[in-house]
C-alpha cells in the first residue's frame, strides 16, 4: 500500500470567501475520484479545522494499492482534469510525501 499526501497553500490574492469556494471545489473534485481511478483505495481532503499556526490550507490524504497505482493515478484523465481545472489554478505551493506501508 502507498500513502500519497499533499499539502497546498491557496493563492494569496484570493479573498477569504474565494479561498473557501476554491477549497470546497478542490475537495469535491478530488474526493470524487474514488471509484474512478484504478487502485485508489481511500481519498480524503481536509479543508476545515486548519489552525492559524499552519502554513498550508488543504491536505490530501490518499491510499493507493501500489506504486504502480500511484503512477496511474498521476496520469489518469479524471485526476488530470481536477488537477488542471481546479487545483493548479488556485494554489501557489504544493508539498508531497509518498510512502509505502
Amino acid at each position: 500500500m502507498v500513502k500519497h499526501i499533499i499539502l497546498w497553500r491557496l493563492r494569496s490574492e484570493l479573498s477569504a470567501s474565494e479561498k473557501r469556494e476554491k477549497a470546497l471545489a478542490i475537495k469535491q473534485g478530488l474526493e470524487g475520484l474514488l471509484g474512478q481511478v484504478p487502485g485508489l483505495k481511500e481519498i480524503h481532503v481536509l479543508i476545515d479545522g486548519v489552525l492559524e499556526s499552519s502554513n498550508a490550507d488543504i491536505m490530501l490524504d490518499s491510499t493507493l494499492e501500489s506504486q504502480e497505482a500511484l503512477r496511474g493515478y498521476a496520469v489518469h484523465p479524471a485526476h488530470v482534469a481536477v488537477a488542471d481545472g481546479v487545483v493548479r489554478p488556485n494554489t501557489e505551493l504544493r508539498t508531497c510525501l509518498d510512502y509505502e506501508f
